[in-house]
């Protein structure tokens, strides 16, 4: 089975060493016969970031079909937030890409790991439905107190709008110099026009 390895540590300051987590890693590949076909090291990145230069590559190489399985040592090398984690995983399941961490005992080449997954997706939709609902509850508790819910709206100065126009200035231009979108300049001189 084709493999890549993906390794992270956040500072080389305190010791931090990936070649540890990789040694462990091709170790366990050597044990199960799989090939190392990729190494991917962030070095000095944060796992709360969602973007990684190598992991961006390894998410590349995995659309790519460059390998079957992508092992790491923890879950948190991977990645620190659950939603990344599980749009992460989805995406390697869609790809046809089984996943495992070493540390954790998470293997999606296993029933128990595929179950595994399927609970954690679960309770990542649970969180985002819970998230939703809050924010719903909210806004509809702002208004109730007779708040204003939303961005302020933008009146534009329809005199200097038609001044800026018969000066020759674009669409783009105007909405950079009024500091609006050009969707509410196109819609400003539509009403003019009306």
């Amino acid at each position: 089975m084709k493999t890549a390895l993906y390794a992270r540590v956040s500072t080389l300051d305190k010791g931090q060493d990936p070649q540890m987590q990789l040694r462990e890693l091709r170790e366990y590949c050597e044990r199960r016969g799989w090939t190392v076909t990729g190494e991917y090291v962030d070095v000095g990145v944060s796992g709360s970031k969602d973007s990684r230069p190598e992991l961006n590559r390894l998410m590349t190489d995995a659309k790519r079909r460059r390998f079957d399985t992508m092992l790491v040592w923890k879950l948190d090398r991977f990645g620190r937030s659950l939603k990344h984690l599980v749009s992460a995983l989805g995406e390697f399941q869609a790809l046809g890409v089984a996943f495992v961490s070493l540390r954790d005992g998470f293997d999606l080449t296993t029933p128990a790991g595929r179950l595994m997954f399927n609970m954690v997706a679960s309770f990542a939709e649970f969180e985002r439905d819970l998230i939703s609902e809050r924010v719903r509850s909210g806004i509809a508790n702002r208004r109730a107190k007779g708040f204003r819910v939303g961005r302020k709206s933008i009146v534009l100065d329809a005199g200097r709008l038609t001044t800026l126009r018969s000066e020759g200035l674009t669409i783009r231009e105007i909405a950079q110099t009024l500091g609006c979108s050009r969707s509410l300049v196109h819609k400003t001189l539509s009403e003019q026009a009306a």
